[in-house]
Parts: structure tokens; sequence; C-alpha cells
């Protein structure tokens, strides 16, 4: 199964119908752009796409867009607190785009450092991969796949954000901020990934 974020609306391509606001079977290229037409542009919702196939299914929808990859953490500190950076408004985990030649786990952790201002953040375990789709200004479909990973920091605390990346705060947040503060000015791809982070580690 695969979720993809289609302007903070839910596209699932699956194997089995899910029971969505709208649900069709895969019929080729024209189903998804059909799923894709519907999401962006009428108050569709949610929506999924399955057939048993789904792995071709997926070669098939990659086809639509220019991929880009980035990377990512949830960094945890010893009280326990995530760390969020604020850009555009909104909170999200901090995360950019891969480098040619990086691995996965070099990216995330560069990442941060670049975007948080920490140092020595620790790398621990792979957490899963999100997927949204945005339109540049070029006109291009993109879609980015994000990997995660969990990270603890236990360091002096030097953190500070970097403001020519559009970030205007870097915070540590508390199970009871995260709910109360955070995900009421998130991104869905964001809550996904700290809920599944929650689940594994038994928040």
């Amino acid at each position: 199964m695969y979720k993809v974020f289609v302007n903070e609306k839910k596209l699932l391509l699956s194997k089995h119908p899910e029971g969505l606001e709208k649900t069709l079977p895969y019929d080729g290229f024209t189903t998804l752009e059909i799923a894709l037409d519907l999401l962006q542009n009428t108050s569709v919702k949610e929506m999924n796409v399955y057939d048993e196939r789904l792995d071709e299914m997926w070669e098939e929808f990659k086809k639509l867009f220019r991929i880009i990859e980035a990377a990512g953490g949830i960094v945890k500190n010893p009280a326990g607190e995530i760390l969020f950076i604020k850009r555009l408004g909104k909170w999200d985990l901090p995360k950019g785009k891969m480098e040619k030649g990086e691995s996965r786990e070099e990216s995330a952790i560069r990442e941060i450092e670049e975007e948080t201002g920490l140092k020595d953040v620790k790398l621990l375990d792979f957490i899963n991969t999100t997927y949204h789709i945005y339109i540049e200004r070029n006109g291009d479909r993109v879609l980015k796949y994000t990997h995660w990973f969990a990270m603890s920091f236990d360091g002096e605390d030097t953190s500070k954000p970097q403001i020519e990346e559009g970030i205007t705060e870097v915070a540590w947040k508390t199970t009871s901020q995260i709910d109360h503060e955070v995900f009421p000015n998130t991104f869905k791809n964001i809550k996904l990934i700290i809920g599944e982070y929650w689940q594994n580690n038994a928040k």
C-alpha cells in the first residue's frame, strides 16, 4: 500500500478497495490521471485506486512524475522532546533533498544539522518513506520521496534556524505540545510519520 499526498489530500494505491470517499479499479494510466485530476480539481479529499498488481501499478504511477528524493528525521532529546522547525508559518520536521552520491542516512544527518544548527546528531533506525506530489513553476509534476529516520541528540543545544532556507524557528516540543500546537498547524505526511514513530516507540 502506498499513501501519496496531493495538496493535503490522500491518494491510496492498494490491492483492495479501502472504503474511502472515492474508489477506482486500476486500468492503466487513464485511471491514475483521473484520480489525480479529481484530487487536484474537485472537493474529493480521499481516493483509493486498487489492483492486485500493486507493484506494477506503482511503477506506472511513478512514470507520471519527475522523482525527487529527500531525507530527514525525528530527533529526540533525553527529556523526550522532539525537534521541529517552522517554515512558511507551519511546523515541520527537518529534512531536505539528497545530494548526488549521498546515502539516505548521510543526507538525513546533514540536512538536520544544517537546518537546525545541531551537531553530532545520532542516527538510530529507519522509520518509513512518505510521498507527496507538487507542481513546479515550470509545470513539471514532481513525486517527492522523503525517507525518515529516528535520531537522538544529547549534546549542547546549539539549535538555531537556517534563515536562508526560510526557517524562522527551531523548537523542542513535548508530546502534549505536539498534539495541541504542532498537529493543528502541520502537514498530513508529518502527522503520519510521527504517528508511526510513536507507535514504534510506545509514545
